[in-house]
């Protein structure tokens, strides 16, 4: 009996088969599918699936037979749809091999252009058009494009060669340059593929469309690719799918062009379309900003109804998908062709106001509003700008491409932004244009300057996503690359000299400026957006702050409550840490208790005024967390010292002597390893009136309060129980000293004590701790360093970011709660812990409590709250809506 063999998955899809998934197509390729079904103007083509580049990497890099055989007949039924064929030379068929990933990648993936061309059909493409200038043009473009793609040459290699040439002619755009002369660099530029490969550039159609299939399969795990997802959070596993397409050509004269266009204001929201066009060119010029080109609107004088036609197209595809388009475009000889429509990339601004306007506009309601802005973009609106007082010249004035302010020194190139920054130093990143490769450094950059290049062009869209400022198109601005200087009309800079950029208005000033820091108060429209998500999350949104100052910034930011407020912060002020260092240094209970009583008014002091801060809501302060050495001075330090003052001043001076007993105490103090000795609840144990006077402090704070009737809602937290009996020990203490607090003051003020869970053992130990603990709240910073055996001070510097680039981690977990592991254990702990105490308040307080991903995860582990810095409260109430809509994972 025979068996029928299992019929092959699909791998190449025409535009208009109906399939039209982002999963399967990407997103450029699911864009052309349904633009083709809507009947708009879109050049024939099809589209690899994603899949075949997973399975690419699986076969070693190979393309395996089977799609092979699929290419070769879609590449056949091509050309019997547009009724051309590959290698005619009299009317050859030219194709674009483009990438297309499930979520936008701007720039980071590999393109090639014109493909089709040969020293035969070139021929052919200028006597077809009429025009020899355009086909030469074309033909340079595909070496150049193939050489630096598929082989992976230098990029400069050809740039040297038009920079010469057309300081030879004396021409400045690529426009200027005629046939013969393009024919010249045609010969060059096959010569440097010749030199630098072993085969050169292929005169065989089918091998260069091959080629550029894999080179864009290659480009997924490119550097920049993987950099731009690690930076996003875009998984490695999509894939990213190939888009053939049949060329049309924006550099055929005056009557064609290409473009890039929003429809509506990617850095503002305002609903105006927004964007540009460069006429008599290809659509990697506007995308590279190797031209400065003419803003969109501009095309309505030149090319009314290619205009009018182009914004009826823009406001259909936007009401489409419901949803701000970003789309791109080629104009043929008068007719108008579209490439690409995607999600717009926008400022955090703009994604608040374009949220609100669809909604007043019936397009989305508020729930897909709230989901539609990326909770972590939110840092973005509260943009660092000049100070007003500023005074300064404005050596030149570019575009301004993305909004805020930045100063730092100057660096040229990616690398060195990189090494810059790793040096703790702020840099600008400076470039004639950005392009993928530079991803890296324009992460590390604090912003970026570029001399060409437009609000569509990779810096501007890279920077605009990142959040990062951008002053792009600066054309006064002339970059020596090699010698790491540049000049703006006669003034020049080098590596390392200060400048300023302000992306909101595009002004670059050569000097340090001082920039004030964004404002605190919500904006009005975000304000709007964060009501519509409070209406729908169930996660209290609570803050980590140390300070009155800090407190009052969390309310008004929209905090429900303190999760964490770190008493050790109160001991570092200058005119305590010589009654800190004098309680530790005591010999004697007696004489510490003297140091602590002095410490005891200051203390108070504080919580008197976080407390009334807060009044209403609940204030959670940790007591004492850090070994006690960090109050003092280094052993390294005290050692010079003492050796220093022996040999100056003499073994029986006062000073001397005074030093040395203090290097002996902290000699006697010295642990290996101070992170897990003498710390957290161990010291409130060993050293039990430095808790006592701490609790004391609290409530006398709170008794004042109340007794002038602030509602004070204070939770005492202890940390780093390991075991049932430190728990019982250290609350026992706690409460005695509140209630007896509390008696003395004749007053009623309502209180929790519970602990900070952030070792393994606490966690699966969480029901025997839930006896004497009446919360938990997750100190998920000690519990990652606990759970791995990380120190996070010296795993961040040192092996994580290999972990990273080796996919060993696929986010750094001191960032990114670890859902696996840490998560793992978290899960255990509430369990345990609710189940002894049912209705137990849990919440996270380490820095993952404003991370969007971890917000999501505590939503699943059904805690009660999460609390971050102040200034990531709005990021926090955003994330934990879109975690209760479902939207956020």
């Amino acid at each position: 009996m025979s068996v029928k063999a299992a019929p092959r998955a699909k791998q190449i899809y025409f535009f208009d088969e109906g399939q039209t998934s982002k999963d399967i197509l990407g997103g450029k390729g699911a864009g052309l599918s349904v633009m083709t079904s809507a009947g708009l103007p879109v050049p024939p083509g099809f589209t690899i699936v994603t899949k075949a580049s997973l399975a690419y990497y699986d076969d070693g890099k190979t393309i395996s037979a089977a799609l092979r055989e699929e290419l070769d007949a879609a590449l056949e039924e091509l050309e019997r749809r547009t009724g051309k064929r590959f290698g005619d030379v009299r009317d050859p068929l030219l194709v674009s091999v483009r990438s297309g990933a499930k979520f936008s990648m701007p720039g980071m993936m590999d393109t090639i252009l014109n493909v089709g061309l040969n020293d035969e059909t070139v021929e052919g493409l200028a006597k077809q058009t009429n025009n020899e200038r355009f086909a030469w043009d074309a033909y340079r473009r595909l070496v150049a494009m193939y050489s630096t793609t598929v082989f992976g040459l230098e990029k400069e290699l050809f740039d040297d060669v038009l920079e010469r040439v057309k300081k030879e002619r004396n021409v400045k755009t690529d426009p200027e340059i005629d046939a013969a002369t393009w024919k010249r660099v045609v010969a060059e530029f096959k010569t440097i593929a010749a030199e630098h490969t072993k085969s050169g550039f292929p005169q065989d159609i089918r091998t260069q469309i091959v080629g550029a299939v894999e080179a864009v399969f290659n480009s997924w795990y490119s550097k920049r690719a993987t950099d731009y997802r690690r930076y996003n959070h875009i998984p490695d596993d999509l894939g990213t799918a190939v888009n053939i397409v049949q060329m049309v050509f924006g550099n055929m004269g005056d009557d064609s062009g290409t473009g890039v266009a929003f429809t509506r204001d990617p850095n503002t929201g305002e609903k105006e379309l927004f964007g540009e066009y460069l006429r008599n060119a290809q659509g990697e010029d506007v995308v590279a900003g190797i031209r400065t080109p003419e803003r969109i609107l501009d095309l309505e004088r030149s090319q009314p109804e290619i205009f009018k036609q182009f914004v009826e197209i823009a406001q259909r595809l936007e009401r489409h998908y419901r949803e701000v388009q970003d789309i791109e475009f080629t104009v043929e000889r008068g007719k108008l062709y579209l490439l690409q429509t995607r999600s717009a990339k926008r400022s955090a601004e703009a994604a608040v106001r374009i949220a609100l306007d669809l909604v007043d506009e019936g397009l989305i309601d508020r729930k897909t509003a709230v989901s539609r802005v990326d909770a972590g973009s939110l840092d973005q609106l509260f943009h660092a700008r000049i100070d007003p007082n500023e005074h300064f010249e404005v050596a030149c004035k570019g575009l301004n491409a993305s909004p805020g302010a930045a100063t730092g020194q100057a660096v040229f190139s990616a690398d060195d932004a990189v090494a810059w920054k790793e040096r703790g130093e702020h840099v600008v990143l400076v470039r004639v244009e950005t392009t993928p490769d530079d991803v890296h450094g324009m992460i590390a950059a604090e912003g970026v300057l570029t001399a060409k290049g437009g609000a569509t062009s990779h810096a501007a869209v890279v920077a605009r996503g990142m959040g990062k400022p951008c002053v792009a198109g600066c054309e006064a601005l002339h970059i020596d690359r090699r010698n790491k200087r540049a000049t703006i009309d006669g003034a020049s800079f080098g590596e390392g000299d200060w400048i300023t950029i302000d992306g909101t208005t595009g002004n670059v000033a050569l000097r340090k400026l001082n920039l004030i820091p964004p404002p605190s108060k919500l904006p009005e429209r975000l304000a709007t957006l964060l009501s519509w998500a409070d209406a729908e999350r169930r996660l209290e949104v609570w803050a980590n702050a140390d300070t009155p100052e800090d407190a009052r910034k969390a309310r008004e930011l929209g905090a429900q409550g303190i999760g964490l407020c770190r008493t050790e912060h109160m001991f570092m002020q200058q005119d305590r840490l010589p009654v800190v260092q004098e309680m530790i240094l005591a010999n004697t209970p007696e004489a510490r208790a003297s140091a602590l009583a002095r410490l005891l008014p200051f203390q108070r002091e504080d919580f008197v005024g976080i407390l009334e801060a807060m009044a209403g809501l609940p204030v959670t302060i940790r007591l004492l967390d850090p070994p006690l050495h960090e109050f003092l001075p280094s052993l390294e330090r005290l050692l010079v010292e003492t050796t220093e003052l022996r040999l100056t001043k003499g073994a029986e001076s006062q000073e001397y002597k005074s030093r040395d007993a203090v290097l002996k105490r902290v000699q006697q103090m010295h642990e290996q390893n101070p992170m897990l000795g003498l710390r957290v609840c161990r010291l409130g144990i060993l050293y039990p009136e430095i808790y006592a006077t701490q609790v004391r402090a609290i409530f006398e704070a709170a008794c004042d309060l109340a007794q002038r009737g602030v509602d004070v809602r204070p939770e005492v937290m202890i940390p780093g129980v390991g075991s049932v009996r430190e728990m019982r020990i250290t609350a026992e203490n706690a409460r005695s000293v509140a209630d007896s607090v509390i008696e003395e003051r004749g007053c009623t003020v309502h209180y929790h004590v519970g602990t900070m869970v952030e070792l393994p053992r606490a966690c699966v130990v969480a029901d025997e701790l839930a006896g004497d603990a009446e919360f938990f709240s997750f100190g998920t910073n000690d519990l990652t360093q606990t759970t791995y055996g990380f120190s996070r001070d010296d795993a961040e510097n040192s092996f994580i970011p290999r972990y990273l680039e080796q996919r060993i981690l696929t986010d750094d977990p001191f960032q990114v709660l670890d859902r696996k592991g840490v998560g793992g254990l978290m899960r255990e702990a509430v369990q345990r812990g609710r189940g002894v105490r049912e209705k137990m308040k849990i919440g996270i307080c380490g820095e993952h409590g404003g991370e969007p991903s971890s917000i999501a995860f505590c939503e699943t582990l059904g805690l009660n709250y999460v609390s971050c810095s102040p200034y990531r409260v709005p990021i926090a109430r955003l994330a934990a809506a879109q975690a209760a809509l479902g939207t956020l994972e």
